[in-house]
């Protein structure tokens, strides 16, 4: 199974810091969450270990590799990324959309072969967009345009996924319809799995592995349940809240502290933590 880390890696967009010196290693076969407040450099982070963006210092590591001095193609064979908005071409087919996930594994006069085709047929499958697979991706909902983005990802075959908040503009239902679709992708291939998420709650119920970004460093790593508390919230964020637990799940829960009307007085068999 392929590993990527970063080593004393430092991103700047002109001669604005974003990201320094930073060291971090992504676990093999689980999902991580990125978190931190708006312009912490999250995405930032997400694109460089996609190779995307060049590093001012350090580098990316895959598979025991310095990326940048990888090909395109093997890179493209081993991570593969989905960016926060992507653009499709106008009129284009979901089935040829997920098509395009299977470039990296094809020459300039190599021809489609029953490969390709099991690796695409699979892919609208897992994400249910077999049924939808002659319709025009511009025609979807936002979910369904989310999910046939996924499945062309998913015809890349690769082992590493890097996801810019995959939920962004959805609905609710939506938002867990695309979380789910990707936690049963790791849970049945141990695919490695690394997210960029706003919603906290959703980040500690979904991730294995959470990593909180502030101030150009990693302020804190590690499980939800672990580093996932008051203190940690009001310092990523600088936001009073309560951390409980989630009744279902039993994943830590952020209630954030704001203005709001008050119908019920605070539920004391919820135990919170507060350190």
């Amino acid at each position: 199974m392929q590993t990527l880390s970063t080593k004393d890696l430092s991103i700047s967009y002109g001669d604005k810091l974003i990201i320094d010196d930073l060291n971090i290693t992504i676990p093999k076969g689980k999902i991580t969450v990125l978190i931190g407040a708006n312009g912490c450099g999250k995405s930032t982070l997400l694109r460089s270990m996609a190779r995307l963006l060049k590093p001012k210092n350090g580098g990316v590591v895959l598979d025991g590799q310095d990326i940048a001095k990888m090909k395109t193609k093997e890179v493209a064979k081993k991570l593969s990324i989905l960016p926060q908005t992507p653009i499709s071409p106008e009129g284009i087919t979901v089935l040829d959309l997920v098509k395009q996930g299977r470039h990296p594994h094809r020459g300039i006069i190599k021809k489609w072969t029953n490969e390709d085709e099991e690796a695409v047929h699979e892919a609208l499958e897992l994400t249910n967009m077999i049924d939808l697979k002659d319709q025009s991706v511009d025609s979807l909902s936002g979910g369904q345009r989310q999910r046939a983005w996924i499945a062309m990802t998913l015809a890349q075959q690769t082992e590493i996924m890097l996801l810019d908040e995959p939920t962004t503009y959805l609905d609710m239902t939506h938002q867990i319809d695309v979380l789910d679709l990707l936690y049963n992708l790791n849970e049945k291939d141990g695919r490695t799995i690394v997210m960029v998420l706003h919603d906290l709650n959703l980040a500690c119920r979904y991730a294995h592995h959470i990593i909180a970004i502030k101030d150009k460093k990693v302020s804190s790593q590690g499980k939800p349940e672990e580093i996932v508390t008051c203190h940690l919230v009001e310092e990523v964020f600088r936001l009073k809240c309560d951390v409980v637990f989630d009744p279902i799940y039993g994943t830590p829960m952020c209630i954030p502290h704001g203005n709001g009307r008050q119908i019920l007085p605070a539920i004391s068999n919820i135990k919170r933590n507060n350190s």
